[in-house]
């Protein structure tokens, strides 16, 4: 049995929802996991934003608006009456649910409630025209098999036990449909897997399963060897191993959510990227496969800020790291690079939520100094360490830019630098041209 996901604009509008049925009635069993509809969950946080101020007048101005989006989406993808009146009424409870939220008390619990909405609508949507299509279809509950643990990690046996259930419970269907994102959490509230979440859905579904492939169906045509809005010529990658697909996915390339790899490499299932507006492109396949010797893509993370430690008492003080690390930990702050020195140290983060708070912290340890609208440039391939020559093309391509930080050795799979935004495009440029 094969895994396919498909995104927010591959079920973006009743045109596209009938594509997505062309690509997956071919006559064999498979998962089809969904996100919500295009700009549909973008709305539910503005719904949300509304409510948590009290303005229920600008909430219910949203959600009348969602309510017209659907319906003309519903009048394009249903031949039948009947149909379009059961799709009716499915929007109508759905918003009738988040209106009644405007009534009572309202906290984070309510909202990853009503951002559950917009999966629930795609799915049962798609599952109903798939019906009027005389297709074997039958729905599985996500928020009945897919939970996360008390540290918001998914809980991997849970979900392998309850999903069978599900499985058992719907009885034999060609196509069994999914909502991607949401979940339970630990204590049996509707919760998500966070932004990007339908990727992890999807592996740990088809890990779940033993899938014999996860397929990740978006709009674009596989990963590609650089970021095509600032370098031309990029290409698809044909062949990626999973560690190279982490790498590339964490460090800024968009196609792909980072966590989604890992339960697909445990499992040793391959996960193949493809194009929903050419579903005849090959993609690209991720799998347990290293070529060797390849420098393969190139991708740069934004929005990074480099925090900067000085402290002479740090020389030879065992524990200093450690009391450093705990202090981002403390912030719920991961940190993407770090480079050591005898009297300092570096970090990057991605999130600076809690900066200001980590800085006042971090001070009692030493001078502390901040910067801001950085990035990280990565550059992936097999750069283990007996590799000659990729290390010299990498840097003798940035003599020209300014380099806050690098990192290399942390990993056989990355070589990055920190840069100022300012010097992105031609970063990737210098780069591509030497590299490729």
């Amino acid at each position: 049995m094969k895994v396919l996901k498909f995104g927010g604009t591959s079920v973006g509008s009743a045109a596209r929802m009938k594509e997505v049925a062309s690509l997956v009635c071919d006559g064999s069993s498979k998962v089809v996991v969904l996100s919500a509809m295009s700009g549909t969950t973008n709305s539910l946080v503005e719904i949300a934003n509304y409510l948590y101020k009290k303005n229920n007048d600008g909430a219910n101005e949203v959600i009348s608006g969602l309510i017209q989006k659907y319906y003309e989406e519903i009048e394009l993808l249903y031949a039948k009456g009947e149909t379009k009146a059961k799709a009716k009424e499915l929007v109508n409870s759905h918003f009738d649910y988040i209106k009644s939220f405007t009534i009572d008390m309202f906290t984070a619990h309510e909202e990853k409630a009503i951002l559950a909405q917009g999966e629930l609508l795609s799915t049962a949507m798609f599952h109903y025209y798939l019906a009027e299509q005389g297709e074997k279809s039958a729905l599985l509950p996500a928020l009945d098999f897919m939970r996360i643990d008390k540290n918001q990690e998914p809980d991997s046996a849970y979900i392998k036990e309850n999903i069978q259930k599900e499985l058992e419970k719907a009885g034999e269907a060609e196509i069994y449909i999914t909502q991607g994102f949401i979940s339970r959490n630990a204590f049996g509230e509707i919760d998500n897997l966070q932004r990007g979440g339908s990727d992890y859905t999807a592996s740990l579904v088809g890990a779940a399963l033993n899938a014999t492939e996860i397929q990740i169906w978006t709009d674009i045509d596989g990963m590609h060897n650089n970021d095509p809005r600032f370098v031309e010529g990029t290409y698809s990658i044909t062949n990626l191993s999973f560690d190279e697909a982490a790498e590339l996915a964490y460090f800024g390339a968009k196609i792909l959510h980072p966590t989604c790899v890992l339960p697909a490499k445990v499992n040793n299932i391959p996960v193949r990227l493809l194009n929903t507006m050419e579903p005849e492109a090959p993609g690209t396949l991720i799998s347990s496969q290293q070529q060797k010797g390849r420098i393969t893509a190139i991708a740069a993370k934004d929005n990074i800020t480099v925090i900067k430690i000085k402290s002479g008492r740090m020389l030879l003080a065992y524990g200093f790291l450690r009391k450093v690390f705990e202090i981002f930990e403390s912030y719920k702050t991961p940190i993407d690079m770090i480079s050591t020195s005898e009297v300092g140290v570096s970090i990057t983060i991605d999130d600076d939520k809690h900066v200001h708070e980590i800085v006042d912290d971090l001070k009692k340890f030493g001078t502390v100094d901040v910067c801001t609208d950085q990035v990280i440039v990565c550059i992936v391939g097999d750069l283990v360490s007996d590799t000659k020559g990729h290390a010299n093309k990498i840097f003798e391509a940035l003599k020209e830019i300014p380099i806050r930080m690098i990192s290399y050795g942390g990993s056989n799979f990355n070589v990055s630098v920190v840069i100022e935004s300012q010097f992105k495009k031609e970063a990737l440029n210098v780069l591509n041209n030497n590299l490729f």
